[in-house]
């Protein structure tokens, strides 16, 4: 079976997992098909050969930062061989120093950021604000991309963040910008510094759009993910099977490019 890294999986306390996914389902207009919690990630994954998770959340309120990242190490420590993990950072925060010092003791190697879902521009100063901190850390961030009701992470933006901080590596969830990809070629290709994930994009794609994307990206630079708990892993796979790429390019994209990201020594 396949060795697969899923890199893009968010996971909820059981107590309020309901009501987050609840949320998710909302915001979207989708239905869910998976409960949010780390359980229900591991038990669908190991059915399909995944072998390792970024988990990780967002906080929408300022004071959900350390709970947060608390419990995504809590998490971490539970299943060390099979979570690395991301902490959550907020815009409005009055002391985002002292929430990347929490971050950092919790065990995390990154910072999840969610403009549309925290109400930031990624070409704004609130968002200037984060990159000096997180860039003065040297860790790396996943954000999520793209939205057609909005103006905060769309590739336009994602390029001002992206020019303003050439040393922080950024994951661009949702194949550079949700709904919005064909503009990413254009504005996003590249930067040495970028990396994209597969995640909540190619059921939507035309096939020859997403492989034009990930060969002007770099397949070197794309990683599996699938927005857990939101898709399956059996549909994500098999709509990266269906573009069409090389052995080489679905081997780098399931697995290698993330192990490399999250320095993971997977035998």
């Amino acid at each position: 079976m396949r060795r697969i890294i899923n890199a893009h999986c968010h996971i909820y306390p059981d107590v309020i997992a309901d009501r987050a996914v609840k949320g998710i389902s909302d915001f979207y207009s989708i239905e869910v098909p998976f409960d949010g919690t780390a359980n229900g990630l591991i038990a669908e994954g190991e059915r399909y050969g995944v072998v390792h998770y970024l988990v990780q959340s967002v906080a929408t309120k300022t004071s959900q930062t350390t709970s947060i990242n608390t419990f995504i190490g809590q998490q971490v420590k539970l299943h060390p061989d099979l979570f690395t993990g991301f902490g959550t950072l907020h815009p409005d925060s009055v002391d985002i120093e002292g929430d990347l010092d929490i971050l950092v003791s919790c065990g995390l190697k990154g910072v999840k950021l969610h403009p549309d879902f925290q109400g930031f521009s990624m070409a704004g100063e609130r968002a200037m604000r984060l990159g000096e901190a997180i860039g003065r850390r040297g860790l790396p961030i996943l954000v999520h991309c793209g939205d057609p009701r909005g103006e905060m992470s769309n590739p336009d933006q994602m390029k001002v963040f992206l020019d303003s901080f050439p040393d922080i590596t950024v994951i661009g969830a949702h194949m550079g910008g949700w709904s919005k990809w064909d503009e990413v070629c254009g504005k996003l290709a590249g930067y040495a510094n970028l990396y994209i994930d597969t995640s909540s994009s190619l059921y939507l794609m035309d096939k020859a759009l997403a492989v034009k994307i990930i060969r002007r990206i770099g397949a070197e630079r794309v990683i599996f993910g699938t927005d857990y708990p939101v898709f399956r892993v059996s549909d994500e796979i098999e709509n990266i099977r269906s573009l069409g790429l090389s052995k080489d390019e679905e081997d780098m994209i399931f697995y290698g490019n993330a192990a490399r990201l999250l320095n993971l020594e997977h035998s």
